[in-house]
């Protein structure tokens, strides 16, 4: 049976999967940190900014015209699990994702999904309207769109006598 499971996968057989599942390489040693690039810098996150028990969330990050655009998976997060801070020129993103059920360490094959607390903060590439922001969730993905402030606009005060 080993044999016919090899050609069929390419992989190990069951057996191979269960004596090797103790070596697998953590979650944790795989983690590696995104670069956001902008027009002039590339912003890095030092090591004090990532706790090792926290994820990083994955992002996608476009332009559309009059706004921007930011998706992430976050399938298995509930929306009140969800901190979205905006500023004018940057976005935090956090929350987190529970375990339905729990599994002895012993027991996985493979583990690659992150559980618990995770964020991610990106630089924008320019000034957003934050109070005309908006995010929805939909089947696991979080889509966040992000109004651009209109460029050379004048923003009028009025004086107050006193």
């Amino acid at each position: 049976m080993s044999n016919f499971f090899d050609k069929l996968t390419n992989t190990k057989s069951p057996a191979e999967l269960a004596a090797s599942k103790r070596t697998m390489t953590p979650r944790e040693d795989r983690h590696t940190k995104l670069k956001i690039e902008t027009d002039h810098n590339v912003i890095e996150p030092s090591e004090e900014e990532i706790p090792e028990d926290e994820g990083e969330l994955t992002v996608d990050i476009y332009d559309r015209g009059g706004y921007i655009v930011i998706q992430s998976t976050v399938a298995g997060v509930k929306p009140e699990d969800l901190d979205i801070s905006i500023a004018s020129d940057s976005v935090t993103i956090r929350g987190r994702r529970e375990k339905i059920e729990e599994v002895k360490e012993a027991d996985y094959y493979y583990k690659e999904l992150f559980w618990g607390t995770f964020s991610r903060s990106v630089i924008l590439p320019e000034e957003i309207d934050e109070d005309s922001s908006e995010a929805n969730l939909k089947h696991g993905l979080l889509t966040i769109k992000l109004p651009k402030k209109k460029k050379g606009s004048v923003q009028k005060l009025k004086v107050k006598v006193n």
